[in-house]
Parts: structure tokens; sequence; C-alpha cells
């Protein structure tokens, strides 16, 4: 599980983007707003859509990667 917040300043095209805890681009802790625990961002981004119906998720840290099982058994 990952944690997600939803910025509560939208960015230069009027969205509010979603960020994993850990991404570089997550705004300052007085401009985000906790959405909780998500497998991955589509989870986090129908919870946030509740909440403010112009959330997106992040480019840099919400996009699906695709993953070899190579690679996963080197993550574990």
């Amino acid at each position: 599980m990952k944690f997600f917040y939803l910025s509560t300043r939208s960015n230069d095209d009027g969205f509010f983007e979603i960020h994993e805890r850990g991404c570089e681009h997550i705004p300052d802790p007085v401009n985000r707003d906790y959405l909780g625990p998500f497998n991955n961002g589509d989870e986090a981004l129908r919870k946030a859509l509740t909440m403010n119906p112009q959330s997106i998720k992040c480019k840099s840290c919400c996009q699906v990667r695709k993953s070899t099982l190579a690679a996963i058994k080197k993550e574990l």
C-alpha cells in the first residue's frame, strides 16, 4: 500500500494533483489533504474525484509502471 495526498492548490491548468507520499512534487503539508492508503494512483483518483471533480494523477509518481517479473522479484 502507498499513501496518497490531494493538493489543495490547483496546477497551472486548473487541476488538483494526487501525489504519493514520497513524490518530489508533493506540496507542503499545509497545501494538501490526506486521501489514504491505496494500491495505486487509480484507486486514489476514485476517492479524490468524490472530494474534488478537478482531480488528476501526478504524471511523475502516479502513472502505471510496467514491471517485469524479474524487476518485481528484485524489489522483494
